[in-house]
């Protein structure tokens, strides 16, 4: 759908879209990059971060999972975090977190915003 405003074209897309049958790999699209600001859908089926593999990022990440289901592990946490569709949480910058787990028989839909 396209919306004619003040000469602007906007596009409506959406987020559940475009996934494809098969997703070997991880897959992350970019939405919006703006200055300081990055926001990406990721779609995982069944995967996860390699054992000792730990994601330390310049930027703090906002993430919300829009479906599925996932479990995350903290560098300075003994327990696993949850996440179920609907859970968001902020992992502020350079706080070593991996993906221990997602859903092998759902797609597990992620909106993550770095700022």
């Amino acid at each position: 759908m396209f919306i004619k405003k003040s000469g602007a074209r906007v596009e409506v897309k959406n987020i559940l879209a475009d996934i494809p049958q098969q997703v070997p790999e991880e897959l992350f699209s970019r939405l919006l990059e703006h200055e300081n600001i990055q926001i990406e859908r990721i779609v995982s089926r069944g995967h996860c971060s390699e054992k000792n593999a730990w994601y330390d990022q310049e930027n703090n990440e906002w993430v919300l999972l829009i479906q599925g289901s996932a479990r995350l592990e903290f560098a300075q946490q003994t327990e696993f975090t949850e996440l179920h569709a609907g859970d968001y949480l902020l992992i502020p910058a350079h706080c070593r977190h991996r993906v221990a787990w997602t859903d092998p028989e759902v797609d597990s839909i992620w909106l993550a915003i770095h700022f």
